[in-house]
């Protein structure tokens, strides 16, 4: 499986494990002559370009598109249009318009999109899905999950504070597929609603809070952004409470964050008597040796990739799921400019499926 990778600071990480996985990473693209020197130990006999479109001259399977946060869905669409399987990092698309012109890309395309959201597939929000699943939990009602970062204040400017960084461009609520994805894989519900708030008046940029009605009637409340207290599983932290449990990941130690307290009270239980637990998520393996817990959901999306790109399975997430993800944070942004009004998620469901 031949593969492209469009961005190289993300990017060469995913590409460090592609070629773990199998895939031959035959070219990339940074504009950044750093990071492609540096790239060109990391990968030894792939092309190395400044230029995306050269990617486009290329044999390829599929391509890795880890560039820019805001400016993924032209590349895939470019891509999509050649032939070429697509995984995409975070957003899908930066407005609705991109988001509706991805999905006609990916539907009139020979070849697949997937998302490479890999909160999704993290050793707790695997644990909490099975208990969700399993029934255990009842029917979900309410959602809680966090993306948070614990930096000092110099370095949240540095970051957020310039303009040439896309996190210095993007408004507050617009990285938060970390935590919406997980919300929408666990319910299999869409976003319906939502109503933003920033967390500090004095400061509107560093954190977000986004309360969301989902298709099924359910809430979800997420919180992305720069606060203290960063949870120790990959800053992901994951709740989901139904009408007959809860199942949480731990606020704890960082080897211990992985875990997840599920909870049960009496009058739900033959014996009359709550119960709690604490579930420990066994090791995911390759080659015989585990994988790191904070690897586990990158190296679930690319196998998911290759297995759709290779043998033809479904992907793990498409497009539609992605774009709505991705819109959450586009109108959450209109919600802010409105004093935290609850404005629409655009639709973006398949009609055709009842």
């Amino acid at each position: 499986m031949r593969i492209g990778v469009v961005g190289l600071k993300m990017g060469l990480y995913l590409a460090a494990w592609c070629r773990r996985l199998g895939m031959d990473v035959v070219v990339a693209c940074d504009r950044d002559p750093a990071r492609r020197a540096e790239a060109g130990a990391g990968l030894p006999g792939a092309t190395l370009t400044a230029d995306w479109r050269d990617l486009l001259e290329h044999r390829l399977d599929g391509v890795v598109l880890a560039n820019d946060f805001d400016a993924h869905a032209p590349l895939a669409i470019a891509f999509l249009d050649r032939g070429v399987h697509v995984l995409s990092e975070t957003a899908a698309c930066a407005d609705e318009r991109e988001g509706r012109r991805l999905i006609a890309a990916v539907e009139r395309s020979s070849a697949t999109y997937s998302f490479a959201e890999n909160y999704v597939f993290h050793p707790h929000a695997r644990l909490i899905g099975q208990a969700v699943e399993s029934g255990e939990l009842g029917g979900v009602t309410l959602v809680e999950t966090d993306y948070l970062h614990a930096m000092p204040p110099d370095a949240i400017d540095a970051v957020i504070g310039d303009p040439a960084h896309w996190r210095g461009r993007i408004p507050a609520t617009a990285y938060c597929t970390h935590t919406l994805s997980p919300v929408l894989a666990l319910t299999g519900a869409w976003p319906v609603e939502v109503s933003a708030f920033v967390v500090d008046e004095t400061d509107r940029r560093t954190a977000a809070v986004l309360v969301v009605r989902l298709s099924n009637g359910a809430l979800a409340i997420t919180r992305h952004g720069f606060l203290q207290g960063e949870p120790g599983s990959h800053w992901s932290w994951v709740s989901v409470r139904g009408t007959r449990g809860l199942a949480e990941s731990v606020r704890g130690p960082a080897e211990r964050s992985w875990s997840v307290r599920v909870k049960a009270e009496g009058w739900t239980r033959a014996d009359g008597a709550a119960h709690e637990e604490e579930r420990t998520p066994p090791a995911l393996t390759l080659g015989g040796e585990p994988v790191e817990p904070g690897a586990e959901g990158t190296v679930l999306v690319l196998q998911g990739f290759q297995a759709t790109v290779e043998r033809g399975e479904p992907p793990l997430i498409p497009v539609r799921p992605a774009v709505a993800a991705s819109l959450v944070g586009v109108a959450g942004a209109g919600s802010l400019r409105d004093g935290s009004r609850p404005v629409a998620v655009p639709d973006v469901r398949d009609v055709r499926v009842p």
